[in-house]
């Protein structure tokens, strides 16, 4: 259960940013639904989010890939809840997901999967990216843009699971 009750989705301030979300979204998941309590956090975070997963040239498979690890390092269930399905959508498969908690021992992950992962971890674990894994990123990613994708989404998605955690919501909650 969420440490603080859902937001009122009818609050005037609210009403505009929940008809966007609907529209754009289908519905207002949790996160959404915890974040407003103060619109203009929740504007600004939707609009961030947004050009993350919709707007940014890195390929979906690495994106959601970095979004599963990043949850299951930092413990976040309803981050992953919430893209498991996306990530199979995007090419992973069930046995990557599953492989994720110990993917350095698994024979799963391709080299660019395993450079972006251990960027992940790194950027996640220790903040301090060590040169070597950092030069691995980027000679897998390949390009200076996608390098700034690739932090941007592993930095955003640990933004996520912080908040989700912090507040403890899960995706069972009731609304």
């Amino acid at each position: 259960m969420a440490r603080l009750s859902y937001a009122d989705l009818e609050h005037p301030e609210a009403r505009p940013l929940v008809d966007r979300i609907v529209a754009e979204r289908g519905s207002v998941l949790h996160l959404y639904q915890m974040l407003l309590h103060s619109p203009p956090v929740a504007a600004g975070w939707l609009n961030y989010l947004t050009s993350i997963r919709q707007l940014s040239t890195l390929p979906g498979d690495l994106r959601e890939l970095v979004i599963m690890r990043v949850a299951a390092l930092n413990g976040a269930p309803y981050e992953a809840d919430q893209h498991a399905p996306i990530a199979l959508k995007e090419g992973l498969s069930q046995a990557q997901l599953d492989a994720l908690p110990a993917w350095e021992a698994s024979d799963l992950f391709a080299a660019r999967e395993r450079a972006v992962l251990a960027y992940t971890d790194a950027m996640t674990r220790q903040v301090q990216v060590p040169d070597a894994v950092f030069a691995a990123a980027r000679e897998a990613v390949g390009t200076d843009r996608l390098m700034i994708e690739l932090t941007a989404t592993v930095a955003a998605y640990n933004m996520v699971s912080r908040f989700l955690e912090a507040l403890q919501v899960h995706s069972h909650d009731a609304r």
